[in-house]
């Protein structure tokens, strides 16, 4: 088996549990290879514990598809999975997410968990989740590069306080114009994300929904809204400024106010490796405290 190992430069706190992660692998006789980042601190590692271990290092998607791993193990948080994604693209490579940061709806492995989600996965004990994404393509000759988002394609206003208005047509039939600081267009991985913090509803992965999320709207009339994804949306925008951001995740694009973008599904997937003590609605019990009563 290969696996590679994908994260950014481990706080110390956390160095113990990438030790476990490298002892588990160098125990079970595993191929692996280390994002550069990442390099350092397995380096030390390898030479306190292991000394004549032997792995490579990628730098790049070519680098990682010329390595060829069954699996990505991402160290970090649910960023550390969105950059991983970045990497992966349509190569079709699952990621099992051990959470390094703080809340973890993505990487939904707990510290305490790691050598029992291995053992899953070297085993075969494990389901693959498909997670829908969005792509965006735009009028201009502006390249998004990749064009693509698990979480979250975000209209925003740039260099002014003012509002924008995002007039939105859905299959070329107008829909709505969105007086607001900005527009989510979120996949439903990312409905736990930037639109929840929006107001906008949870909604369970695999559902084959997109969620429309204004940000701070003038208009309190202007709620979240559901579509299904095999819909595309035509997106054009006023504002006092002459130009507004787009972020797909967290990469920013900025475009000028003739720009038109045209936002659908993705026509691929990614893939997120799923154990037994990992599902959806125990993720959300746990990071959000649903159904515990503080008043006991």
């Amino acid at each position: 088996m290969r696996i590679a190992l994908f994260g950014r430069a481990p706080k110390p706190a956390n160095l113990p549990y990438v030790e476990v992660v490298l002892e588990k692998l160098v125990e079970e006789g595993v191929e692996f290879s280390v994002y550069h980042t990442l390099r350092p601190a397995c380096d030390e590692i390898i030479k306190e514990e292991f000394k004549e271990v032997q792995f490579s290092t990628y730098v790049n998607e070519e680098e990682l598809a010329q390595f060829d791993p069954h699996f990505l193990v991402s160290l970090g948080g649910d960023g550390t999975i969105l950059e991983a994604t970045v990497l992966i693209q349509s190569k079709d490579i699952p990621i099992l997410g051990i959470n390094m940061g703080r809340l973890g709806f993505l990487a939904n492995v707990a510290k305490s968990n790691i050598i029992t989600s291995l053992d899953a996965l070297f085993t075969g004990r494990f389901q693959l989740d498909f997670r829908s994404l969005l792509q965006a393509r735009s009028s201009s000759t502006h390249v998004m590069k990749p064009n693509f988002a698990l979480n979250e394609i975000t209209i925003a206003r740039k260099e002014t306080t003012s509002m924008i208005t995002v007039h939105t047509y859905l299959n070329g039939a107008y829909l709505n114009s969105y007086w607001a600081d900005g527009l989510i267009i979120s996949t439903p991985t990312g409905s736990t994300g930037y639109s929840l913090s929006c107001g906008g509803p949870i909604i369970m992965p695999n559902s084959e929904n997109f969620v429309l999320t204004p940000i701070a709207p003038h208009n309190l009339t202007m709620r979240p809204f559901v579509i299904s994804d095999n819909n595309t949306l035509r997106l054009r925008v006023e504002s006092r400024e002459n130009e507004f951001l787009a972020s797909l995740d967290s990469r920013m694009h900025s475009f000028d106010t003739e720009t038109e973008l045209f936002v659908q599904k993705a026509d691929f997937r990614i893939a997120l490796v799923q154990t037994e003590m990992q599902d959806f609605p125990s993720t959300l019990r746990n990071k959000l405290s649903w159904g515990l009563d503080h008043r006991n």
